[in-house]
């Protein structure tokens, strides 16, 4: 008992430490899990062996399986068809026979040889979504084409979780006189209390029959029994229920693909698919997803743990060219499919640079390969090794495509700027959101707008319904020119980019010390940078709807609408107060919560704030009472 806590402790304090310092740092989760595994395996001995604890790790990927079939709809699957069978299914044939093939010439069997092709055929889903995500590539042409890729590989998990255990080197499988299977084996410890199946001694076609009846049953039990057992579940009021019932799926699902003799992430991913349509999808998925998350990351923590670091050191050279080799093989590999499906120059190297990578799905089949004896131990130590050097090299893949993409980054626009044929006391830079709304204030109150925006499709959006307006980049200094800016009274930047408007600002401040200029802020370090830039009314997007639900909030709490209204009123000229105060001592080169002269100011000024509020309503009660 106090091992097993022990133990328990070590993974837990390893992952709070390392995880989120990896993600400070951008690696990622998955590989901040590796280096926890790094440090309290080889690196201090505090974990020696990781095996039992693997074993019961695994299932944390088995809920992953699970939560990807929840979120593949049927339909949703036959749409993106072409991209998955082209791009992705190309992807993976192509890595999968190159180093199938690569393997062959360096001594490997056919059958090792192609378990080794299937796991280097797999890029880290969870580190590339992650940093497409942060760096707001994943509406890029070349993010949406890596997209596919990863879903494609998912999904390909569970064909060569299947078809690993037929490469297996060991004992053979022959039919006996009557038909049935029979596999000669050598006893394994574990195997000797092993005695439950459902296809053991069956002939072949029975077990065949078995197995299609157990899945045929999954479905239809997906699609006819699912909804009236969440209802049962549902009318007991009980939050834990819904845990205890998403359990026992992947469970009882996975112990059936056991009995089969099949992966439980078959069957996992199956009954995760049947279950997408369910209105009881999302409440599976927000259960299932917090023991996913600590199994998948206690799984790349023994993963990490137990990683040859001795072999690493006898073979340093050969296990770094390695996965130098497995990176360049998929990316120029990945380089001829992005020129076949013709992606921008950007997008390519994006789809290039960013699959590069071997993934953590790699980890799982050469665990499940070592367990069925499709890999030596030798062979499996050598390429988790590889695995995760290629997956720390990730971020400086990254890196160099950022470098790249300045280098053939077409430009901004590709269509020809409008003609400004008009003009008007007010120019309207960005017609989004918060654009459109001043417009259509400003126009039905009687004075002429001009409106530019650098989105084709919004300023064409916009014209259907009768608002006119101009395309083109409205940081452009000819644009705004041709929009009247030397005669304009009011410059509204409403740009949905932040460096586009201080940009913006800047430059009309420059050109006209006399124009008023209201600008879109995206958050209080905006306003500083807006203010230094020359604005004169800075207005933060969410800043008037949240000061209007406070008072909403205060109404329902015992104030009454006026109180509630002179609250708001005070709050808002406050703010401005404090804006213009911190806004003196903001300094961009340091952070705001290094900035000991700009944190004391904000304590200051929010003592301020409470005891403004308190005075005006104290006067408003005296006045009540006169």
């Amino acid at each position: 008992m106090e091992s097993m806590l022990f133990q328990a402790s070590v993974f837990l304090a390893a992952a709070v430490i390392a995880v989120p310092l990896a993600s400070r740092m951008g690696l990622g989760s998955v590989l901040g899990y590796l280096l926890a595994g790094l440090a309290i395996g080889p690196g201090l001995g505090l974990v020696v062996d990781t095996d039992d604890i693997r074993h019961f790790a695994e299932f944390g990927v088995v809920m992953m399986l699970f939560i990807i079939g929840l979120e593949l709809e049927p339909r949703a699957l036959w749409d993106m068809r072409h991209r998955l069978l082209g791009l992705g299914g190309l992807q993976i044939v192509g890595t999968t026979a190159a180093f199938t093939l690569g393997a062959m010439a360096m001594g490997q069997p056919w059958h090792t040889a192609l378990a080794i092709g299937l796991i280097l055929s797999l890029s880290s889903t969870a580190i590339v979504l992650q940093t497409l995500s942060e760096k707001g590539l994943m509406q890029t042409s070349g993010g949406r084409a890596s997209f596919s890729v990863l879903l494609t590989q998912d999904i390909a998990v569970i064909p060569m979780l299947v078809v690993m255990p037929l490469l297996a080197i060991g004992p053979a499988v022959t039919l006996s006189a009557d038909g049935s299977i029979q596999r000669t084996a050598v006893p394994h410890a574990d195997d000797v209390h092993q005695t439950m199946s459902l296809v053991e001694g069956l002939p072949g076609w029975g077990a065949a029959l078995v197995t299609l009846g157990v899945i045929l049953a999954i479905i239809l039990a997906g699609i006819y029994g699912a909804r009236p057992l969440f209802r049962y579940i549902h009318s007991a009021r009980l939050p834990e229920m819904f845990t205890a019932i998403a359990l026992l799926i992947v469970i009882g699902i996975g112990f059936l693909m056991m009995l089969l003799g099949l992966s439980p992430a078959l069957g996992t991913f199956l009954a995760g698919v049947v279950l997408a349509n369910s209105e009881f999808r999302h409440e599976l998925e927000s259960d299932i997803a917090p023991f996913k998350g600590l199994l998948l990351g206690l799984f790349f923590i023994t993963v990490g743990a137990g990683i040859d670091v001795d072999r690493l050191l006898m073979e340093p050279v050969s296990i770094l060219t390695l996965a130098i080799g497995v990176i360049v093989t998929k990316g120029i590999i990945l380089y001829g499919i992005g020129r076949l499906f013709q992606l921008s120059s950007r997008g390519q190297w994006l789809f290039t640079l960013g699959l590069a990578q071997a993934g953590e799905f790699g980890f799982v089949l050469i665990s499940y390969a070592r367990q069925q004896k499709v890999l030596a131990d030798a062979l499996s130590d050598r390429l988790l090794l590889v695995v995760a050097i290629s997956m720390l090299i990730t971020p400086l893949l990254f890196l160099i495509f950022e470098w790249v993409s300045k280098k053939v980054e077409v430009p901004r626009e590709t269509v020809e700027a409008d003609t400004i044929d008009t003009d008007g006391p007010v120019i309207i830079a960005g017609i989004g959101r918060f654009g459109q709304i001043v417009n259509r204030l400003v126009q039905n109150s009687g004075f002429r707008t001009v409106v530019l925006d650098h989105d084709m499709q919004t300023i064409q959006l916009m014209r259907r319904f009768g608002y006119k307006g101009f395309f083109g980049d409205p940081t452009r200094p000819e644009l705004l020119h041709a929009a009247g800016i030397e005669n304009a009274q009011v410059l509204v930047a409403a740009l949905d980019d932040p460096k586009a408007t201080v940009k913006l600002v800047s430059y009309a401040r420059r050109l006209r010390p006399d124009l008023h200029i209201v600008a879109r802020a995206h958050d209080r370090t905006h306003v500083f940078a807006l203010y230094q830039a020359g604005a004169n009314d800075i207005v933060r997007e969410m800043f008037d709807s949240s000061l209007r639900a406070g008072r909403y909030v205060l109404e329902n709490v015992g104030m009454s609408e006026y109180e509630a209204a002179i609250a708001e009123e005070t709050f808002y000229h406050h703010d401005r107060h404090t804006i213009r105060e911190l806004a003196l001592l903001w300094d961009p080169t340091i952070l705001p919560a290094e900035n000991d002269a700009y944190i004391q100011r904000a304590q200051e000024l929010e003592k301020e704030l409470e005891t403004a509020l308190f005075t005006a309503l104290e006067e408003r009660g005296k006045k009540e009472m006169a």
